[in-house]
């Protein structure tokens, strides 16, 4: 369990998106939900994050990756939990639609096919053989909606399991109460 602690605390030790990942403190000591109450804070406090944006994260998903701060740290909690392929794919095909050009359409919707979509993928998502087998069709003539369906189950995958248990985490118990804790 330690390494799990650890490896939620590098996750998490700067809520700044446009950091750079820096090198691990020496000071290892202290639990995680402390560590991430003072960096939480401390990052609500520089950047501008509040209290309503975070309250906000409970009322949906769709809230909660609306939010650039929302979307990193609910990412940094699917990877504490070795699961975070199926935020990578959802983020990869916003991306991934925001493309104008056909020839780098086509070279990403491969890699995106071979990185998520194939059978035994590196970060394979979990999606059913029919649509697998269509998106293999699809990226032949891509489109800006060849991935719609396989996005689709994803977001329903994270909107019933991961996303209610991001919200019962201790990661997202401790911003909430840390920024209330800053707030009084």
């Amino acid at each position: 369990m330690p390494s799990l602690l650890t490896s939620q605390t590098r996750e998490l030790q700067h809520l700044d998106v446009n950091a750079e990942p820096k090198k691990r403190s020496k000071d290892r000591g202290g639990n995680l939900k402390s560590r991430l109450q003072r960096r939480s804070s401390q990052a609500a406090n520089a950047k501008g994050l509040c209290v309503e944006e975070m309250c906000q994260w409970s009322d949906s998903l769709e809230r909660l990756l609306s939010s650039e701060y929302g979307t990193k740290i609910f990412q940094a909690f699917l990877k504490s939990e070795f699961s975070d392929e199926n935020i990578e794919f959802w983020l990869v095909c916003e991306d991934y639609k925001k493309i104008r050009s056909s020839f780098r359409m086509s070279s990403r919707a491969k890699k995106i096919f071979k990185l998520y979509i194939q059978a035994e993928a590196q970060r394979e998502i979990n999606i059913d053989h029919k649509t697998r087998e269509v998106i293999r069709g699809n990226i032949h003539a891509p489109t800006t909606v060849c991935f719609d369906e396989a996005q689709k189950i994803v977001y329903q995958l994270m909107e019933r399991d991961s996303y209610p248990r991001f919200l019962r985490s201790d990661i997202y118990q401790a911003l909430m109460n840390s920024t209330s804790e800053s707030v009084l």
